[in-house]
C-alpha cells in the first residue's frame, strides 16, 4: 500500500452488515479537510443494512453483494474483491461485517484489511463480548483495531482504547461506553495507516511518531 502524500487521500472500502455506526464515524472523519482518507465504496451483504442509508446520505457509493446469492464463500468473496478493486480501494475496513472471511480473501488483502472488535484483544474474542467481560469480573475492557488474519479476531493490533467496568454495569451500558471509544479509534487507525505511520513487523505493529503515555489506570481506586 503506497504512502499517501502530496494531498492524495487513501481510498478505503467499508464492509457492513447492519446499522453502520462505525461506518458513520469514518464518514464523519472523511468530511474533515485534513483527513488523509476517503471512502470509495460501502458494501453490505444484506440489502436491509441501515448503514447503506448512512452512506447514501453522505453521497458515498454503495453496493449490495448478498452472500446468499452465491454458491460458495469463495464465489462471494471474489465478488467482494472485484467490487473493491473496481472502486480503487486500497484499504478495506470491516465495520460490523458479520461474515467470516476465508484465508484466500485475507491473503489477497494482507495488511490492507482491518477490523474493529469490542474488547481488548487477545482477550474476549468472538461474540457476546460484554456479557462475558461482566461475568468474568474484568475491571477493564475496551476495543481494538487490528489487521485481519485468518483466525477469528486475530492479527497485529493498531490501536486500542480502554474503559472501566463498573459493578453495576449491564451488557448494554458497557457496550455503549465501549462504542464511544470505537468511534474514536477507528478513524484514528485509518489516519495512521493513511499517513504511512504504520509498519507491521510479524505479529506487532510499530507506529512512527507515537507519543509515550505513562499514565496508569486503576479500577477501583480505593
Amino acid at each position: 500500500m503506497a504512502a499517501v502524500g502530496s494531498g492524495r487521500r487513501l481510498r478505503i472500502g467499508v464492509l457492513i452488515s447492519g446499522r453502520g455506526s462505525n461506518l458513520q464515524s469514518l464518514i464523519d472523519a472523511t468530511k474533515q479537510a485534513d483527513y488523509p482518507a476517503e471512502i470509495g465504496l460501502v458494501i453490505a451483504n444484506t440489502a436491509g443494512a441501515y448503514g447503506l442509508e448512512r452512506a447514501r446520505a453522505a453521497g458515498v457509493a454503495t453496493q449490495v453483494i448478498d452472500h446468499t446469492a452465491y454458491a460458495s464463500r469463495g464465489a462471494f468473496e471474489t465478488a467482494l474483491s472485484e467490487a473493491l478493486n473496481a472502486s480503487g480501494c486500497e484499504l478495506v475496513c470491516l465495520a460490523g461485517f458479520m461474515r467470516l472471511l476465508t484465508e484466500p480473501f485475507v491473503e489477497a488483502w494482507w495488511d490492507r484489511l482491518i477490523n474493529i472488535h469490542p474488547s481488548l484483544l487477545p482477550a474476549f474474542r468472538g461474540l457476546q463480548v460484554h456479557e462475558r467481560v461482566i461475568a468474568y469480573g474484568a475491571r477493564f475492557t475496551g476495543c481494538t483495531v487490528h489487521f485481519v488474519r485468518p483466525a477469528m479476531d486475530d492479527g497485529p493490533i493498531v490501536v486500542q482504547a480502554v474503559v472501566p467496568v463498573f459493578d453495576d454495569d449491564d451488557p448494554d451500558r458497557l457496550a455503549a461506553r465501549v462504542l464511544i471509544e470505537e468511534h474514536r479509534i477507528y478513524p484514528l487507525a485509518v489516519r495512521l495507516i493513511a499517513e504511512a505511520r504504520v509498519r507491521v513487523e510479524g505479529a506487532r505493529v510499530r507506529i512512527a511518531g507515537a507519543p509515550r503515555d505513562d499514565v496508569s489506570l486503576i479500577n477501583p481506586r480505593a
